[in-house]
């Protein structure tokens, strides 16, 4: 039935590319309804109003239940003396009392809407086997071999004049090339990663960490998001602010000594999520922000070999006489060259955010700076974090702050800091420092959602409010 059904719908929106593309539209619309448009041009990727194979292919494991196996699995046939290595996937769902929308109750927003996050309960892998030589998309290229010198292991391919992907999407696309893996590693927590995020700076950006003699470590950063529904229902989008960790390597990929991959948990709020409400993009977006607790991926040991032979070659049980598995002694790693992961982080984000060459000082240790160097303070207040994707600065991050001209002025005549709404009403509510207290009051005064740029004196007085 699942074929039947699949060949007809196929059959059908294969027919309206034969009529002239003026008429298409409403000759859609009429044929399929809006939503039934809607879920059609989710899937129609180049907008011609014709499904390709490739483009029908995720209703077409929807409703068969079975996946193709993919080019990369066909090229990369496990290596008999080649090691695997286990990985392990640990979540803790969103809190939903976070999300802004929960002080209402959800007033107003349909239980459907929120369906697949709230369903999202547990990985959906807890464990997977990987190829060691798979995380080969991890090492450096030639030209990048210095402690901290970043390097695109995916290309952000947005910018300012670019704009955005469509929100109007369900399944991702096929990964390609050192997507690969990375679409492989985020797929252990749901089954619809999006490995590029549909706002800049997408992709992922990496550095050497340390160097040995056969191993680097890596430190790297993802940005990628996942979404939730699927049709009838409309998409979800749930973007953790990043995803960071390291790995280490051995410089040929074929022995991984330690991966960890997490979405940083130190802020109140760490994911943005955007949902529609109808079959337009424009006009019936939703938007929250939340705080997620766990959601990390790590290593169980060191890789090991998928078949173990002796000092003869020939192969032996992987279990000793009594029944427990062979025991591997690794040798200790003694580093040559390293760099703190602090400073490795920093090069990374810095890769990401250009304007980020301007120091952001913590709120209350802006002013204490400002006031030692007699300087004005230029804050910025706003509902997401300004240096990851669970961001609503996105323009002025993209804009004005990246401006070399904006970046010379704030390092030569301003202390820098960006601030959470959620963090100065913390801080507004604590009494213990009436200072700090009454310097978050006089920013709460002036803040209009979502972002507010405010110059100020070192004793909190506004100065002025920066038009956005």
């Amino acid at each position: 039935r699942a074929g039947h059904l699949g060949a007809l719908l196929s059959a059908e929106l294969q027919g309206l590319s034969s009529f002239p593309l003026c008429f298409c539209n409403e000759l859609a619309l009429k044929s399929l309804g809006n939503e039934g448009l809607f879920l059609f041009s989710s899937l129609d990727t180049n907008n011609d109003l014709y499904l390709s194979p490739e483009e029908f292919k995720p209703i077409a494991e929807k409703l068969t239940g079975v996946a193709p196996v993919s080019e990369f699995e066909e090229e990369e046939t496990p290596d008999p003396s080649g090691e695997t290595l286990s990985v392990v996937a640990k979540f803790q769902p969103l809190l939903m009392e976070t999300m802004t929308k929960s002080k209402d109750g959800f007033l107003g927003i349909s239980h459907v809407a929120l369906s697949g996050l709230r369903n999202w309960t547990a990985p959906a892998a807890p464990m997977s086997v990987m190829l060691a030589r798979q995380f080969k998309a991890f090492l450096p290229p030639k030209n990048k071999l210095n402690l901290g010198d970043p390097w695109w292991i995916i290309p952000s391919e947005l910018n300012i004049f670019t704009g955005y992907l469509s929100n109007n999407r369900f399944y991702p696309p096929p990964p390609k090339g050192k997507e690969i893996i990375i679409h492989r590693l985020l797929s252990m927590f749901h089954p619809r990663p999006f490995v590029k995020t549909r706002f800049a700076p997408q992709g992922a950006v990496a550095c050497i960490q340390a160097i040995s003699t056969f191993y680097y470590t890596v430190a790297f950063r993802i940005h990628a998001e996942f979404q939730l529904n699927e049709p009838p229902d409309f998409p979800f989008w749930f973007s953790p602010g990043q995803f960071t960790g390291h790995i280490i390597l051995s410089k040929d990929s074929s022995h991984v000594r330690e991966f960890k991959l997490f979405v940083p948990n130190n802020r109140s709020l760490n994911v943005d999520m955007e949902w529609l409400y109808g079959a337009s993009e424009s006009s019936n977006m939703e938007v929250d922000i939340g705080y997620l607790p766990q959601m990390e991926l790590e290593s169980t040991g060191p890789s090991v070999p998928s078949v173990i032979h002796d000092e003869n070659g020939n192969v032996i049980d992987s279990r000793d006489p009594s029944g427990e598995p062979i025991q591997f002694v690794f040798e200790e790693i003694t580093w040559q060259q390293e760099i703190p992961w602090e400073e490795a982080a920093q090069k990374l984000e810095v890769a990401m955010y250009p304007f980020k060459k301007v120091s952001y000082l913590p709120f209350t240790q802006a002013f204490e700076r400002a006031k030692a160097e007699k300087k004005l303070v230029h804050s910025i207040l706003l509902w997401g974090a300004l240096d990851d994707q669970s961001c609503s600065g996105r323009t002025l991050r993209e804009t004005v702050l990246e401006s070399s001209p904006i970046l010379a002025l704030l390092n030569e005549s301003f202390i820098s800091s960006w601030s959470l709404v959620k963090e100065l009403e913390e801080l507004q509510s604590n009494r213990e420092n009436e200072f700090y207290s009454k310097l978050a009051d006089l920013h709460l005064e002036k803040y209009n959602f979502p972002v507010e740029m405010i110059i100020c004196l070192p004793n909190g007085t506004v100065v002025r409010l920066l038009p956005l």
